[in-house]
């Protein structure tokens, strides 16, 4: 069972020196384990502390112990993970685990130079993943799932076991005597991802056995659909400008329209407008056939509003019309 794993670790050729992110679980510990034997002296450890429950100290140790066992240097970045308003926990630790990821890899710039940073996703997390965008109705930049590399500030991003069966990476650690720690929230179905964990894949591997495999491969066609959709977007931004023009829009049809609202309204402004927002600005945008017609309507995190033929975005926590 371990050769998936193995034939992973071979295929994963990242810009050294390396961070590996460190929870102390069973992936990221072997995915350390993994890279400190394959590249010594060029891999780190970062643990992100979340604070959210009493087993977190704990986590930490096990972190400090086994970095400390591989003489590999560890960074602790303690970070405040609690949710905001609307958003869901995991979503909010998620964004926490990324920011200090950025912050401990900037920060070692001047005596390491991280070039990259691996996480410990595996093939189990990418179907769990999926799932949900699914359960959600998301559309097929959401069913694109994880990537396996990107770019974000400045750094590589890897995932290097996202073709790896969860089932691989503990049996791997098992043939070599390594211990790890066990996050309890992973066992809390009040969590919708623990529910498809306990409850799906169990099902799923008895009546798909390949279903890894043939998910991976919806996920990628679904990131190919989503990487095109993003350059017509792109082009037709251009084409109808920023602020966007209206008779502009109108020009376009209703799914293109859509494509490019999204883009705007994610790339311009960092706000993503929900199904039914969009569906309800459409159908101004359909009716604003005179100068006096008015648009002023709840899009994502704050307004949009209408004004001398063009389409302008405000924060409604600050009030502050943005045209770009």
């Amino acid at each position: 069972m371990t050769q998936c794993f193995d034939a992973a670790l071979r295929a994963f050729q990242p810009a050294l020196p390396l961070a590996v992110g460190l929870s102390g679980g069973a992936d990221s510990t072997a995915l350390l384990l993994a890279c400190a034997e394959r590249w010594p002296g060029q891999v780190q450890a970062i643990h992100v502390h979340h604070g959210l429950q009493a087993a977190a100290d704990g986590f930490e140790q096990h972190c400090r112990a086994l970095c400390a066992r591989l003489q590999v240097p560890l960074t602790v970045q303690r970070v405040d993970a609690r949710a905001a308003p609307g958003q869901s926990p995991e979503d909010a630790a998620r964004q926490a685990r990324y920011k200090a990821f950025e912050v401990a890899a900037l920060a070692s710039q001047a005596q390491a130079a991280i070039q990259s940073i691996a996480l410990a996703q595996h093939a189990d997390d990418q179907v769990e993943t999926l799932l949900l965008a699914l359960s959600r109705g998301a559309g097929v930049a959401g069913l694109a799932a994880m990537p396996m590399h990107w770019r974000r500030a400045g750094l590589d991003w890897h995932r290097p076991l996202l073709r790896v069966p969860g089932p691989d990476v503990r049996a791997w650690l098992q043939a070599r005597g390594e211990t790890w720690v066990e996050d309890p929230s992973n066992r809390d179905e009040r969590y919708t991802r623990n529910r498809i964990r306990s409850r799906l894949l169990p099902a799923l591997q008895a009546a798909l056995p390949q279903f890894r495999a043939t998910f991976a491969r919806s996920a990628a066609h679904a990131a190919q659909a989503s990487a095109l959709l993003q350059e017509l977007a792109a082009e037709d931004l251009v084409r109808v400008g920023t602020p966007p023009r209206v008779a502009a829009l109108q020009a376009l049809s209703p799914a293109r329209q859509a494509n490019v609202l999204r883009h705007w309204l994610r790339t311009q402004h960092a706000t993503t407008p929900s199904t039914a927002q969009l569906q309800a600005l459409q159908r101004q945008i359909a009716a604003c056939r005179t100068r006096g017609h008015q648009i002023h309507l709840r899009v994502g995190r704050g307004f949009v509003q209408c004004r001398q033929g063009e389409l302008h975005w405000y924060n409604s926590a600050v009030l502050t019309p943005t045209s770009t």
